[in-house]
């Protein structure tokens, strides 16, 4: 079942062309780009309440030319609706249900940051589902969060104020202003090269759905732990991180990179927490190499 919404053509230029798909219950966002009979990706945005499709198909429309790239907002997170308990089990089986709707019986699975949690779930928990991973910039567990406390403590970049940051980072926010506030006061810490323009253009263009946030920041991750798991997953791996995340540091893909045997690491010395923005050229020739290898298109 889909719907089209009535939408203005300011939002459509803003937010690209989408169609309403009913997944579990669920209206979801979902673009799908690129030809009907190539290999899948599907790729999960990261930041529950916070992030959006806008950044992987931003990032994985690149390869769109060889590959059918599934772009969707999360249940609770961007336009989609957010019935429902917002755990990582629900999301990974809004995952399996988009896959089945796109009629692939493999997929590519790719996700940055809290995508990237998501889509290690997703290999775990349906396994036979998965050709390939990619993940950038991401952690096997919740012990990146007291790295990224320490780093934003020790930043000489601003002086963050650690209220805001504990609101955010224990998913204490009040509402989607106070959500709003709160990622102001960190995203000076994510980027390479600090541009305060910059980061108020990405304040004002998020969509702030705080209820997605907290529940996944005060309920999901405490008990986020895939380590024990993650030799199970078999698929070819591909981990990529900026040198200079601060969130999800460089150690944390080590530590994947240590557990998951068929994977590889690749480090971007000129990144934060975005290669694929802010080395993009690099980072997607990486990327598609690493897929030609393990999921070539077809010529």
């Amino acid at each position: 079942m889909t719907r089209t919404p009535s939408v203005s053509p300011e939002f459509a230029a803003a937010t690209g062309s989408h169609q309403w798909v009913d997944i579990n219950d669920n209206h979801l966002a979902v673009e799908v780009l690129g030809p009907d009979d190539a290999p899948v990706i599907i790729t999960h945005h990261g930041a529950p309440g916070l992030g959006s499709r806008a950044e992987p198909r931003a990032s994985f429309g690149r390869l769109a030319d060889e590959y059918r790239v599934v772009v969707f907002d999360a249940r609770g997170s961007g336009q989609s609706e957010g019935k429902g308990i917002l755990s990582h089990e629900q999301w990974a089986a809004d995952i399996d249900a988009l896959r089945e709707w796109i009629g692939a019986e493999q997929i590519v699975m790719a996700g940055g940051s809290y995508g990237g949690f998501m889509t290690m779930e997703y290999a775990l928990r349906y396994p036979d589902r998965v050709s390939a991973l990619v993940l950038r910039d991401t952690s096997a567990d919740n012990s990146n969060a007291h790295l990224a406390r320490e780093n934003a403590l020790a930043s000489d970049r601003v002086t963050i104020d650690m209220e805001k940051f504990d609101r955010i980072d224990l998913g204490r926010v009040r509402d989607d202003e106070d959500l709003k506030d709160c990622w102001r006061e960190i995203l000076p810490l994510y980027d390479f090269v600090y541009d305060p323009e910059a980061v108020e253009r990405k304040v004002e263009a998020t969509p702030y759905r705080f209820e997605a946030h907290n529940y996944a920041f005060s309920v999901n991750l405490p008990a986020y732990d895939l380590k024990p798991r993650l030799g199970e997953i078999v698929a070819p791996t591909l981990i990529t991180v900026g040198r200079t995340d601060w969130i999800t540091p460089v150690s944390c893909s080590q530590v994947i990179a240590e557990l998951v045997p068929n994977s590889e690491l690749v480090v971007f010395e000129k990144s934060g927490h975005s290669p694929q923005i802010e080395e993009a050229e690099a980072w997607t020739k990486t990327v598609r190499e690493f897929l030609h290898r393990v999921s070539p298109p077809i010529r």
